[in-house]
């Protein structure tokens, strides 16, 4: 694509999300010896970033799919983003949640409008209803992270940030299934070249990094990390940008995760979510990486169920 492609992405959507703020923290910036800019979006519209690919991937549908409605699945954050966008653009939203997905995302759902429907927590089950949904109703499904449209709405974060704070050094994202990494990177090449794109992702979840290192999409046996967020594997669309513009990801711990988490709850009194905590593990984990550079981090969201907090 072009940079004047990617601008007009970021127009289309401009009028239906928060063009989030920057943060700085001194007490981070002593910890990893670097200069940090927090990209915030949990202060966006549903708490992440992904209303912004979520409302781009409605408005390129044309209107007679509009009129008959999209459908996805989701553990949370894409479920609340596709709600929230549909319901600003008067498009019907079917929402196929894991019975494990938080109950503070079943409920946003909810509140804006979404059609749920409950499966089994697994890729199988979501799919299959999914797919049902399709069938009775000529709903269009939108992949979470996997659809191009998405892929491009979600980089918009980076697009601000490199917009706010030129020559940075590196850009840090977490990765889950894939979209948020791959708009990020895509992004950055175009419009701040010599910036390093990283990638953050649990041990217990890695099969980001396994991939990069195969060759091809690998995916996970387990996927009991706090960061309920990143659970899902890469996709056919997304992969391949990672594998391009993606210098490479670093593992974080699931004890660091939380660490992370309360490190900016506590001294920086914001509000992140574990799949968020993963790329500020990172940064703390390797600072010998970022000593004396310029490091973006994009937090991805700030969802977080009050009753299940780590700390």
């Amino acid at each position: 694509m072009t940079t004047t492609e990617l601008q007009q992405v970021y127009e289309i959507i401009k009028p239906y999300v928060h063009k989030t703020p920057v943060l700085t923290s001194r007490l981070l910036n002593a910890e990893c010896d670097a200069t940090v800019f927090l990209k915030c979006e949990n202060f966006q519209k549903t708490g992440s970033y992904k209303l912004r690919g979520a409302t781009h991937a409605i408005l390129n549908l044309p209107e007679l799919d509009r009129n008959k409605g999209i459908v996805t699945h989701s553990s949370g954050n894409f479920a609340q983003a596709l709600s929230c966008a549909a319901k600003n653009l008067g498009v019907k939203a079917h929402i196929v949640m894991p019975s494990s997905a938080p109950n503070a995302k079943k409920n946003a759902v909810k509140e804006y409008s979404g059609i749920i429907t409950v499966c089994d927590p697994n890729l199988k089950a979501r799919e299959a209803e999914s797919a049902k949904i399709q069938q009775e109703t000529g709903a269009t499904f939108i992949h979470p992270s996997n659809d191009l449209q998405v892929i491009l709405g979600q980089g918009t974060a980076s697009y601000e940030l490199i917009q706010e704070q030129s020559n940075l050094d590196y850009i840090i994202c977490p990765v889950g299934g894939g979209g948020l990494i791959a708009g990020t990177s895509l992004f950055t090449h175009h419009f701040s070249p010599k910036t390093k794109v990283i990638g953050a992702e649990p041990f217990k979840v890695d099969d980001a990094y396994r991939s990069l290192l195969s060759g091809k999409i690998e995916t996970n046996e387990i996927s009991d990390t706090i960061a309920d967020g990143l659970k899902t594997n890469l996709g056919s669309n997304n992969f391949p940008i990672i594998q391009k513009y993606v210098d490479r990801i670093i593992r974080v711990k699931e004890q660091e995760i939380v660490d992370a988490m309360r490190f900016v709850w506590e001294r920086m009194k914001i509000v992140i979510e574990p799949s968020s905590a993963v790329a500020i593990a990172a940064l703390l984990k390797e600072p010998q990486i970022f000593e004396n550079k310029k490091v973006g981090i994009i937090i991805s969201g700030g969802n977080v169920d009050l009753g299940q907090l780590p700390f």
